[in-house]
């Protein structure tokens, strides 16, 4: 095969050769190349099916075809990809579902064709971003294809619920499936957070037995026990949960004290077996069995041996220790040092000066908090910070999918999930772009007062700080105005040297004094708290979680992390709505012998 070169760019006109497309029927358009590219698939024509995509296109499989997260771009990875997996996973019965015509850009218009198609095993929904050529074809620039259902196993939801009546038996019935009396669940969640609560619905619907494992003594408190001003920056849309929405009055952003019960309703609705105020204290796989050897220790003392074919951990990135710099002279210091996750609430702290250290969302929400309440606030940010407002900038990313009178949830994540991630880097650094023009008098009003900022890695804003780094962000929300006003103090330009007894030294000579240092500075690894769990020497087998790998797909989440039938769930709440079903169906499958095999890209063992 000729080799192309690959440019990672968008398809505008001009790249493409083309005029602005005008009167475009999607559906006809839509249906000629899911007709062609089904007769393809079914000849198992490879070059053919390779022939409707664009010499720089890309396509993303979501579990499918290839049991994992893969992205290829170009015809020979393509190529390769459909050698190994077309006729090995069957991929077969592609049928035209829908097509629609977008224009995300005034330079860039695709028709989106959203097909069917089933494998040995599985159904699935392929999505397409068909684009205009030269000579007049309709080429696809992203292929998709996502899992959806096992065909032999559906969830039982819908026409397939319990259709039986229950006389004064549920309660008895709901304790003794809680406490697994005599008994082992398939599968032992640990962390009952949105992960560990997703997962298990996903699972008790597919006929999976699972029980959650949660150190807390109420669901929610993961959110109920953090600082007061926590709130979601994500509008009610994107954050909606399996089989539940939220209802139509909900808040656009969510308080993370209401977020704590409607998890905890979502528990009790959804019939989830959870034990509360208990812990795993070791899980070893038993060679002989092939089962997970799980010791849980509950809140009265007692201990019980499970024996499970899966473990989860479902702790997400917070399951890292807090990260607090070691800053020579800490005891020598008089007052208090905090990490964000022991903050409580500004009303602790009136009267005194408080430094905090930091300048992503945390920082921010709680440095606001403090000058809410009249507290003596400094915020010092040790490196620049990409700004967003919410209110210029959720509007531009989220709509048409997760807005007022958008698709469907479960559309809508399909829609956003079939961008390949590094394709998407190209329409994020269009859209921050279009945010940082609506927000230019905010970002001049920060710069005026020092604010080192940023626009995210090649100008993508905060998508890659999220997948890269979990943090390097804030959605501004009110306090970026309270720096511009002088009600909340900045300070940066320097490093921190050491403690003195009275506050903080610089490593330009400054001092600040301070009663209390507040670190908003995140989490160690996610990987720490799975050694007290499996041992230092399986441990060493766990890989990387989170970041990106070299095809742009986000390592070690929803899928094994280096040890058998040993998972990693999490996520914020819609990457745990999507994927939940995607690790459910994986754990499915193995438990009915028909997982097949994975066909996965190079992953490191050592980060």
């Amino acid at each position: 095969m000729q080799a192309h070169p690959i440019t990672t760019s968008l398809p505008t006109f001009n790249k493409l050769g083309v005029q602005p497309p005008k009167d475009v029927d999607a559906e006809k358009v839509g249906r000629a190349w899911t007709d062609k590219f089904a007769q393809l698939v079914s000849a198992k024509d490879i070059q053919g099916i390779v022939s409707t995509i664009q010499p720089d296109g890309w396509w993303r499989d979501i579990f499918a075809l290839t049991w994992d997260l893969r992205t290829f771009q170009g015809p020979e990875k393509i190529t390769q990809f459909l050698e190994d997996r077309l006729d090995f996973q069957g991929f077969r019965n592609v049928k035209f579902v829908k097509a629609t015509f977008a224009q995300p850009f005034d330079d860039v218009a695709w028709v989106v064709v959203q097909f069917d198609f089933e494998t040995k095993i599985a159904k699935g929904r392929g999505l397409a971003r068909l684009v205009p050529t030269a000579n007049g074809e309709w080429k696809a620039i992203i292929v998709c294809t996502n899992l959806e259902d096992l065909i032999d196993h559906p969830e039982a939801i819908g026409p397939l619920r319990n259709p039986l009546p229950n006389h004064g038996k549920w309660a008895d019935q709901r304790r003794r499936e809680t406490e697994y009396e005599g008994r082992n669940p398939e599968v032992l969640i640990i962390g009952g957070g949105q992960s560990g609560l997703d997962l298990g619905a996903r699972l008790k619907n597919l006929g999976v037995s699972n029980l959650i494992i949660e150190k807390q003594p109420r669901v929610g408190n993961q959110w109920r026990t953090r600082y007061e001003a926590l709130c979601l920056h994500d509008p009610v849309w994107f954050d909606h949960m399996p089989y539940m929405n939220f209802p139509p009055n909900w808040p656009v952003y969510t308080p993370a004290q209401k977020l704590a019960d409607w998890l905890e309703f979502y528990a009790q609705t959804m019939e989830l077996d959870i034990w509360l105020s208990s812990t795993v204290s070791s899980a070893k796989q038993n060679p002989a069995t092939g089962k997970w050897d799980v010791t849980v220790k509950r809140g009265d003392g007692t201990e019980r041996l499970f024996h499970v074919d899966h473990v989860v951990i479902a702790l997400g990135l917070g399951a890292g220790k807090p990260n607090v710099p070691d800053i020579p002279g800490r005891d020598q210091f008089q007052g208090q040092v905090l990490h964000s996750t022991q903050h409580r609430s500004a009303k602790d702290h009136i009267g005194k000066k408080v430094v905090v250290v930091g300048a992503c969302t945390s920082a921010h929400d709680i440095s606001a908090d403090y000058a809410d309440h009249g507290v003596d606030v400094t915020l010092f940010q040790r490196s620049s910070t990409y700004i967003m407002s919410t209110k210029e900038g959720m509007p531009l990313l989220m709509k048409p999918n997760y807005w007022e009178g958008g698709p469907p949830v479960e559309e809508a994540d399909r829609l956003d999930n079939s961008v390949p991630i590094l394709f998407n880097k190209l329409m994020a650094q269009r859209a921050t772009a279009a945010i940082k023009e609506k927000d230019q008098e905010l970002l001049d009003g920060l710069v005026k007062k020092g604010y080192k900022l940023n626009f995210g890695e090649d100008g993508s804003g905060f998508l890659f700080l999220a997948l890269k780094r979990a943090g390097g962000y804030y959605l501004d929300v009110g306090a970026c105005q309270m720096i511009i006003d002088g009600k909340i103090k900045l300070k940066n330009n320097t490093q921190i040297e050491r403690f003195t007894p009275t506050g903080l030294k610089f490593t330009d000579g400054s001092e600040l004094e301070a009663d209390v240092v507040l670190f908003a500075t995140g989490f160690a690894d996610p990987r720490g708290p799975i050694a007290d769990i499996v041992g230092p020497e399986e441990t060493k087998k766990i890989v990387p979680i989170w970041s990106l790998n070299a095809e742009g797909e986000i390592r070690g989440a929803w899928r094994e992390i280096g040890l058998p039938n040993f998972w990693y769930m999490m996520g914020n709440l819609a990457w745990c709505r999507f994927f939940s079903k995607h690790l459910a169906l994986q754990i499915k499958a193995k438990q009915e012998g028909i997982f097949g095999e994975r066909y996965s890209a190079p992953v490191e063992v050592k980060a």
